[in-house]
């Protein structure tokens, strides 16, 4: 069975947007996990906007499940990980002003860079992710970083399948079929929604986690969060 990880950048979000601890994020997180979530996903990004840096610390004695601190590597965000020593860390390589990630990493080009700071949070317990294109060259180049898992970046499949256009998942396919014998695990995450996170994990080979918070919030404003929760539980079964 595809783990769930929920990711709660939305619930700090909301609660930003009055000031004030309404909704409390730790509570929620709780709950979530209550409700059979496998794991907490958070983003803090430079400017705080909806995960502060203090949330990810205070998060820490609350995620008894697997903690998935998401973000790009700069001092700042690094000096975060190395602190709270989540069960993972997904690297990703967007902006201080993106508004959401929207590209996976050329782990060619950045080989070095990710192979170091991979090293440093491999000494010290923590799993490491790697944000990938369904690129099998990115794949292969994401392999000699020494990362434990890569998480596929979703975003156009998504919206293939919006469109009723289910080839779209055909380069994630040949990608994780790539990962699958590098001995990378398999991560996915981004537009992923109750309509096509099914479809998606039969497909995929060896997926071992998905990470969804915008989709599975909003979805969550119609059915229940704790009903959002059990509906994905059951579209990621085998």
């Amino acid at each position: 069975m595809t783990r769930l990880s929920v990711n709660i950048n939305k619930i700090a979000t909301l609660r930003n947007s009055r000031g004030g601890n309404v909704p409390d994020l730790l509570r929620m997180a709780a709950d979530i996990q209550e409700f059979g979530a496998e794991g907490i996903t958070i983003h803090p990004r430079p400017d705080e906007r909806h995960i502060r840096y203090q949330d990810a610390r205070d998060l820490k004695d609350v995620v008894y499940t697997e903690f998935n601190i998401e973000g790009n590597p700069i001092k700042k965000f690094t000096d975060l990980v190395l602190e709270v020593k989540p069960t993972q860390v997904t690297l990703v390589p967007d902006g201080e002003d993106a508004i959401t990630s929207n590209a996976g990493w050329d782990t060619v080009k950045h080989g070095d860079f990710l192979r170091e700071v991979i090293a440093e949070f491999k000494r010290n317990g923590i799993r490491t992710s790697i944000f990938t294109d369904p690129d099998p060259k990115m794949v292969e180049g994401a392999a000699t970083t020494g990362t434990d898992r890569i998480e596929l970046y979703t975003e156009a499949y998504a919206s293939a399948f919006e469109k009723g256009d289910k080839e779209g998942i055909l380069p994630y396919i040949e990608a994780a079929k790539t990962a699958n014998s590098l001995g990378l695990g398999i991560n996915a995450g981004h537009d992923l929604n109750l309509e096509n996170t099914r479809f998606f994990r039969q497909n995929i080979p060896g997926l071992l986690e998905v990470s969804i918070g915008h989709a599975l919030i909003a979805e969550s404003l119609y059915l229940g969060i704790e009903n959002v929760v059990n509906l994905y539980l059951d579209r990621l079964k085998e």
